[in-house]
């Protein structure tokens, strides 16, 4: 048993001297007394203490250790621990989804009476939670133009607690300038939340240009091939503290065997990001020259409005891009009918390029005065580029083109 504990000691390493590469494949782990490689997976319910007075002492705080696996389990502490040193957090949360993620902290750091501002342009449940399921609680969102400052500034109240919001956004790529947003929220006492989930901390840390919380949805680039329902809040120990007590007793928490398949999947994450990135620029330019291409929306493209912004704030441009087609929503329809390769699916971020119809699907619980604001018209396509062959992509594209 005593090799096995020198092999545990093995894995313990400086983090700060780490490049994000390394850390994606090692941070987190611990090894057992086996001195196994890969990391475990901990599928039990629960966990047997030495005595009496150890369970006590476990229940009540006194003695850290492991309980019962809704808030203490070793695999999923493991991805949390990985990802925290990924985003450079002090400390990471998982849950079940990433709308649970978003859930567990509304829930966790806010009141009846708080105040949220998000952006306008978020995922559509993101905002029906806010508009919808907050509200009912007597918490009250104002929703703004993710660009524009001032717009930001001016939506603040003495009761503001939250500033949400995602960059780049879904499904238009429209960013926000996240150091500027963080500090109009400071200037409040408020906290800003980043949903990092397009470009994940390898394109992108928004904790390092001044965020309080980072989000995903771990189900997307996380897992990177679309196996499994999971998401995280990335931050500091107090906040993270908060949201750990929700789900300790919420019950919103992530299963160790999904937290297992992001842990593989975060070993690869760096590769596939850039990959898919360099993927995606060549899509955009590509369909930016094709007939029946009306618009392309992607932050790479020198023409975006904000493509200063995107060279400034990150580190690469991402895998999703979105376009509109000419025609009207049967056009959209008739292109995404024809494509042979890509999946009609509404995931994204997996190896695997996907595609869907954001105005009847993603955000199609949205309101039409909701759809308008935000820019989601009835011809407008996502993409999210896998890792295929580019030809065999822009041959699909072309079978979409010819249905036009």
């Amino acid at each position: 048993m005593s090799q096995g504990f020198e092999r545990d000691a093995r894995i313990q390493f400086s983090q700060q001297d780490c490049e994000l590469e390394t850390l994606a494949v090692r941070a987190g782990q611990q090894r057992t007394g086996e001195g196994e490689h890969g990391d475990p997976i901990f599928t039990t319910s629960s966990f047997v203490f030495s005595s009496a007075r150890e369970a006590a002492a476990r229940f009540g705080g006194e003695e850290p250790g492991n309980i019962y696996s809704r808030f203490t389990n070793p695999t999923v502490r493991a991805f949390e621990q990985r990802i925290a040193a990924l985003e450079g957090g002090e400390r990471a949360v998982a849950t079940a989804s990433g709308m649970a993620a978003i859930l567990s902290l509304g829930l966790a750091l806010m009141k009846t009476g708080d105040h949220v501002v998000c952006s306008r342009s978020v995922f559509g449940s993101t905002v029906a939670l806010f508009d919808r399921y907050f509200s009912r609680a007597g918490i009250s969102t104002t929703f703004v133009d993710p660009t524009d400052l001032s717009a930001w500034s001016a939506a603040i109240r003495p009761e503001t607690r939250l500033l949400f919001l995602e960059t780049p956004s879904n499904p238009l790529a429209e960013l926000t300038d996240i150091a500027a947003v963080a500090e109009i929220a400071h200037a409040q006492g408020a906290l800003l939340v980043v949903d990092n989930c397009f470009l994940t901390p390898i394109l992108q840390r928004p904790l390092d240009l001044g965020a309080d919380i980072v989000m995903h949805s771990a189900t997307k680039y996380l897992d990177g091939q679309g196996r499994c329902i999971g998401g995280v809040l990335v931050g500091r120990d107090k906040e993270m503290e908060d949201v750990f007590g929700f789900i300790r007793t919420g019950g919103s928490c992530m299963s160790p065997f999904n937290a297992w398949v992001f842990l593989k999947g975060l070993e690869t994450l760096p590769l596939r990001m850039r990959a898919q990135s360099e993927n995606a620029m060549a899509m955009a330019l590509w369909l930016q020259q094709q007939p029946g291409i009306r618009k392309v929306y992607y932050s790479g493209l020198p023409d975006h409005p904000q493509y200063a912004l995107a060279c400034r704030q990150q580190q690469g441009f991402g895998g999703v891009l979105s376009f509109e087609v000419e025609g009207d929503r049967d056009a959209a329809w008739r292109f995404i009918d024809a494509t042979e390769v890509v999946s009609i699916t509404g995931n994204l971020g997996d190896v695997k390029t996907t595609i869907t119809h954001p105005d009847t699907t993603t955000h199609g619980r949205m309101t039409a005065e909701e759809k308008e604001k935000a820019g989601i018209r009835p011809n407008l396509i996502r993409l999210s580029v896998g890792l295929e062959a580019l030809s065999d992509l822009q041959t699909d594209m072309l079978r979409g083109l010819a249905a036009l």
